[in-house]
């Protein structure tokens, strides 16, 4: 991985970083750098043409009159903490995901320029949290997390839908997924939203997965 790390930067020049296939974890900016492997694929959902298929529609009907989404400033507590501890916990036992030390949460909340925090809740209840750049020229869905106890709920699908769903409301063109990997278990869902488009070489988006 190639790394920058930027005490503050503007989200059109971010914006113009995640055309070049960066992403971001707080101030650490960071994309793949490998000399012959190009199996890291930025990818990113055109709002305009994109359609949910039939397993994201049913998450999206289970999900939408119930789950109520609360978008605000990124901020930390006990609660949030304990359902990323809880999410990760899960995660190391189904996938083998290597333990977190309980000081991730710090990067979701110290950013170079304002990020919005997407909190979901199924009455007073928080079930999941997730974090999006809000650019001119597309949504970047950054990192979520859930109650493993709600999965069969498929709120990873929902909160993906729900951001599509907002850049469509915001009229802008793109939902920015971050990487997808080919057999990788963690990174691979996104190729189901479709059609896709990832970033080749040349620095052309193109059609991936329709």
């Amino acid at each position: 991985m190639e790394y920058d790390v930027v005490r503050q930067i503007a989200p059109a020049e971010y914006m113009e970083r995640m055309q070049q296939g960066w992403r971001r974890f707080g101030h650490a900016m960071f994309r793949p750098a490998c000399g012959t492997c190009r199996m890291c694929l930025s990818l990113r959902i055109p709002v305009a043409t994109f359609q949910p298929d039939r397993s994201q529609s049913r998450a999206w009907k289970a999900n939408v009159d119930e789950v109520r989404i609360v978008v605000g400033e990124p901020s930390l507590s006990p609660r949030k903490q304990a359902l990323f501890d809880r999410f990760h916990d899960h995660q190391h036992r189904a996938k083998g995901w290597p333990r977190q030390t309980g000081e991730e949460t710090a990067s979701f909340v110290d950013n170079p320029f304002p990020t919005e925090e997407w909190c979901y809740y199924l009455g007073d209840r928080l079930i999941g949290v997730g974090y999006v750049d809000n650019l001119a020229e597309g949504l970047s869905a950054m990192y979520f997390y859930y109650d493993p106890d709600e999965r069969q709920r498929s709120l990873g699908t929902f909160n993906v839908l729900s951001v599509i769903e907002a850049a469509r409301t915001r009229r802008v063109a793109h939902v920015y997924l971050g990487y997808y990997v080919e057999g990788c278990r963690s990174l691979e869902y996104k190729g189901r939203f479709r059609p896709n488009e990832v970033l080749a070489p040349d620095g052309r988006w193109l059609a991936f997965l329709d």
